[in-house]
């Protein structure tokens, strides 16, 4: 079976590959099927976009998933940091709480 939400983020991204937004709609999606595609697209975001706050925290998490641990490490502290430049407290406590987590997990 085809996954036509794939096929229409693909054609979103070729239709503007520099939109921030179609690259993490499309590394969401292969979080499904493709972690290796989705760690490439989230690292492009990280490097060529690193404003855009909603990226750090999937970013992290799969580093977690990919045992990864200190660039999972690395995500999570810059991502802090950028929603703390950002003045976005939601952000910032969601990801602070992610972080706890993740140091909490690695002490077990």
């Amino acid at each position: 079976m085809e996954n036509s939400l794939l096929d229409n983020l693909l054609a979103f991204y070729r239709e503007d590959p520099e939109d921030p937004f179609n690259i993490y709609a499309l590394a969401l999606e292969y979080l499904k099927s493709d972690l290796h595609q989705a760690a490439q697209l989230f690292d492009r975001l990280l490097i060529e976009f690193p404003d855009y706050l909603p990226t750090y925290y999937h970013a992290a998490a799969l580093q977690v998933e990919m045992d990864k641990i200190d660039r999972a490490e690395e995500v999570y502290e810059a991502g802090i940091a950028m929603a703390q430049k950002q003045g976005n407290g939601k952000a910032k406590q969601e990801l602070v709480n992610a972080y706890r987590s993740f140091l909490d997990e690695l002490e077990d």
